[in-house]
């Protein structure tokens, strides 16, 4: 479950990219608290101490601004697309005992059947629980099972307090059975149909050889073209002489 996470905000004046650029020199991040109702408060955050609450997904935040503090937790992180460094956070404020829909990751544990193939068709999954109770991750036991094997959204085990918001007939995960090296060199057989790659007796692909010998062919001729053109004499080039 979700742990508060105390971090001390300062309020902020100065907008801008100009302005941001110089928040984030300061290793601090420049974002924005609101909801119910409330007006935006526009504050600056410390970078670090940022950046280790947000490793945890969905973390309850718990801003100390202005002698108070307000729990909030992260609505969108834009990030540095290269270097990965928070460029900017939304934060929306909550309460406790307020329900909140929440994106939570399916972390899959144990070892599916022998010659069998595990599709994760729902990485995540939508629910609804408590603000300070949001689960971290929602764990799915695979252990056994066989080809045919399926789990939907329904049979999920989650914590109580949480619900779903997604259809409980969404399929979760998938076992099937694993491919054959038949399969697979069936597979790239039809690949190779649909972009026309053919083979020769020998097992080479069709007109490799050909231009290869056609390439060297070429160089052959340019080769003995050199040495009858080197065997003669230069000719001097044509210019415009003044005789004396």
């Amino acid at each position: 479950m979700s742990s508060e996470v105390k971090i001390k905000a300062e309020s902020r004046t100065e907008f801008g990219k100009g302005a941001a650029r110089r928040i984030r020199r300061d290793d601090k991040v420049p974002a924005v608290l609101y909801g119910h109702g409330t007006d935006p408060v526009h504050i600056t955050l410390p970078g670090h101490d940022l950046m280790l609450a947000l490793k945890t997904a969905n973390a309850l935040l718990s801003i100390e601004i202005d002698g108070g503090s307000q729990l909030a937790l992260p609505k969108q992180v834009q990030r540095d697309p290269i270097k990965g460094f928070i460029e900017h956070a939304d934060l929306i404020i909550v309460t406790r005992g307020e329900k909140v829909t929440v994106e939570v990751r399916v972390v899959l544990v144990g070892e599916a059947g022998p010659d069998t193939l595990v599709t994760v068709d729902h990485a995540s999954v939508e629910v609804e629980a408590e603000a300070t109770h949001i689960p971290e991750t929602i764990e799915v036991s695979i252990e056994g099972l066989g080809v045919g094997s399926q789990i939907l959204a329904k049979d999920l085990v989650l914590p109580s307090g949480t619900t779903l918001s997604l259809d409980e007939e969404a399929l979760i995960v998938n076992v099937s059975a694993a491919p054959t090296a038949e399969d697979l060199e069936a597979e790239l057989a039809e690949a190779e149909a649909e972009m026309g790659i053919e083979y020769d007796e020998a097992g080479a692909i069709e007109g490799e050889a050909g231009e290869g010998e056609s390439a060297a062919g070429e160089g052959e001729s340019a080769a003995e073209g050199g040495e009858a053109g080197g065997g003669g004499e230069s000719a001097e080039p044509v210019g415009n002489r003044s005789e004396g």
